[in-house]
């Protein structure tokens, strides 16, 4: 199983970090054998009425960053909102990021959910899984043929190309447990992501039940889509949370909590560690290092 961490772009509790500090970060993941990273995509957060904003790092900018900055690490994103994002500019936008890393990323696609960044920004909040289903569909055919053509509901591109076409078939990844979304996943990704738990539980196997159901129904086989899923590791000093259970402990209960993953399936974990910092990634390393010790 391959094991990769978030990097922290936005203010978890502590402030904002600065490139520098996720550069480190991210080149001390690279060092230490890790398979990949990984960044959200927000424009702002404001949860509840009257909430304070909080902020976050333009995603794409600090990948196209770190595609420079490291060497054979992964890079991923989890996920992109495809509302924010021109569906074939996007498709150009991944063609050019993984020819900067040398085939390094990996394409996770979202159509997104908090309404208070769509309002600021000034992006439509309704429709958002039909809006997705059409933007996927652009980005798949640019990827995978080099041409789209769509006219649709929400999106239009006339006789688009892209060139340069993509050096490889970049692997788009999909966020899903609903069917609608489900379907989607079997239809055009590589791989599908179910977040946030501790260790596999009878809502991730509902889950994957349902991915298989959606791939008998579009004719897939399931074994064709990579399972990736996301795990919360907590240390001590993480900020107060209301966040799902999450793997605790020393470095062989973490890496007992990985294994579990690895025995229901999971091809790769996508971990983000409460508080991400120098010394809770490096003691995340040991619990990787036990996991593939066997």
């Amino acid at each position: 199983m391959k094991v990769g961490v978030f990097l922290e772009i936005g203010d978890e509790g502590r402030g904002i970090a600065s490139y520098d500090e996720i550069r480190r970060l991210a080149l001390q993941a690279e060092a230490a054998g890790l398979d990949s990273l990984w960044v959200y995509d927000h424009l702002l957060v404001r949860l509840g009425d009257g909430a304070e904003t909080t902020g976050i790092h333009e995603c794409w900018t600090i990948l196209s960053a770190l595609a420079e900055a490291t060497e054979r690490i992964e890079l991923g994103t989890m996920v992109m909102c495809t509302s924010f994002r021109n569906p074939a500019l996007l498709a150009k936008m991944a063609a050019t990021l993984d020819e900067v890393s040398g085939g390094r990323l990996i394409l996770g696609l979202g159509c997104g959910w908090h309404d208070p960044e769509y309002v600021a920004f000034g992006y439509p909040t309704d429709r958002k899984v039909s809006r997705f289903a059409e933007a996927l569909e652009v980005v798949a055919s640019l990827l995978r043929t080099g041409r789209a053509e769509l006219d649709g509901r929400f999106v239009t591109v006339t006789d688009a190309a892209l060139v340069p076409p993509a050096g490889r078939e970049i692997p788009i990844l999909v966020a899903a447990r609903q069917p609608r979304m489900l379907e989607l996943t079997a239809r055009y990704a590589d791989a599908w992501n179910v977040a946030w738990q501790a260790e596999p539980d009878e809502g991730m196997a509902a889950a994957r039940d349902g991915l298989r159901a959606a791939c008998e129904r579009v004719g897939r086989d399931p074994a064709a889509i990579v399972v990736t899923a996301g795990i919360t590791v907590r240390y001590p000093g993480a900020e107060p949370t209301d966040t799902p259970p999450a793997l605790t402990g020393s470095p062989a209960d973490v890496a007992r909590g990985l294994a579990a993953h690895a025995a229901f399936g999971v091809d790769h974990a996508t971990v983000v560690l409460e508080p991400m910092t120098a010394d809770t990634l490096a003691e995340f390393v040991e619990a990787v290092a036990l996991l593939r010790a066997g």
